[in-house]
């Protein structure tokens, strides 16, 4: 396969030093279990796909992405309990961070996406106390909820159901377990009524609310779904990429005329 390169660990030198490249990605996933049938980086695997096809797609417009080598640790407190779940703590999350965005600032790079692929994972408030600190512009796109997934599946599910099945079927079949294999990925709810509504939050513990790690029924899955979903979803944060390389940072907000 010859070296992409809008991606960082497949390029070389000679390429990055003659290349100005208008936005740097850092995609973002974890390391943890997925049901009985999805591997432990499948929050790693994905949004690894949909940044390397949304870079492919903004860069054949010519738009100049570079996708940063995904980190495949994500926040997994609630998950101590499950083996092997490895957990990021959120402010070393920050710390990793920030020494990205300043070995990309220190190119010349002036915008930095990072691209989370893991429910566990926000980095809102790492933007907010990194940002001043910074020239460049961060900002952070979960990947997952860029387009309303009810279009595209009967039940989504939270954590290793129908859409995240469905495409890991479509970017790793042969990493995915038959579904006849797979658990129900019932959740247990909150008894608290505000809890189960929303609108008061908690972390879930994990080895409590649910029996096979999973959240959301997968039996639906389909190849041909998840196709249809990174093929949208791509295209919808490709769309971004190319905005935002055109766009002042200096100057984002609209005004009325």
């Amino acid at each position: 396969m010859p070296a992409r390169p809008y991606i960082l660990a497949e390029t070389n030198w000679e390429s990055v030093r003659n290349t100005r490249f208008d936005v740097a990605v850092l995609p973002w996933g974890a390391t943890e279990a997925h049901n009985t049938h999805l591997p432990y980086a499948t929050d790693t695997m994905q949004c690894d796909a949909v940044a390397a096809e949304a870079a492919r797609r903004a860069w054949e417009v010519g738009v100049k992405v570079i996708v940063l080598p995904t980190i495949p640790f994500g926040v997994n407190t609630g998950q101590r309990e499950v083996p092997l779940c490895i957990n990021m703590n959120p402010s070393t999350q920050q710390l990793v961070l920030y020494e990205v965005a300043e070995s990309v600032q220190l190119c010349g790079i002036k915008k930095l996406v990072i691209l989370n692929g893991h429910g566990g994972n926000d980095f809102k408030q790492s933007i907010r106390e990194l940002q001043p600190k910074l020239s460049l512009m961060l900002c952070q796109i979960h990947w997952f909820r860029c387009l309303n997934p009810a279009p595209f599946f009967t039940e989504p599910g939270d954590h290793a159901g129908e859409l995240e099945t469905s495409v890991m079927m479509e970017i790793v079949p042969d990493l995915c377990r038959p579904l006849s294999e797979a658990g129900p990925g019932t959740e247990h709810p909150f008894k608290l009524r505000g809890l189960r509504e929303g609108w008061a939050w908690t972390p879930r513990k994990w080895i409590d609310c649910t029996d096979d790690t999973g959240t959301g029924n997968p039996h639906d899955a389909t190849r041909e779904k998840g196709r249809k979903f990174i093929d949208a979803t791509s295209q919808q944060i490709a769309s971004f990429l190319v905005e935002l390389a055109a766009a002042d940072v200096t100057n984002l907000h609209l005004r009325a005329q």
